[in-house]
């Protein structure tokens, strides 16, 4: 098992109640995948240094998790078609 931390953006249009939605979709899509989150941060809203899908602010995500490959794999392909996401990064934090 692989430590990792994946950072992304939401859509400032989101309701809380729909941020709050995909936060958790997020954390069972790591769960399904045989994986753990360690911590979920739910920052406030930013602005964005340049406009990114039309937007010029965004909700911070930043999410501790534990898993295989194939778990950063798949988290990382439903980010990426995710309307509700504007940008998302994930990294491994155990290597050295």
């Amino acid at each position: 098992m692989r430590k990792y931390e994946c950072t992304y953006i939401m859509d400032p249009t989101l309701s809380d109640e729909d941020q709050d939605a995909v936060i958790e979709r997020f954390r069972n899509l790591i769960g399904q995948n045989s994986g753990t989150v360690d911590t979920a941060e739910k920052w406030e809203r930013r602005r964005l240094a340049y406009e990114v899908k039309g937007k010029r602010e965004g909700v911070y995500v930043v999410m501790n998790f534990t898993g295989e490959p194939a778990t950063e794999a798949e988290l990382g392909r439903v980010l990426g078609i995710s309307d509700a996401i504007l940008r998302h990064l994930i990294i491994r934090t155990d290597v050295k």
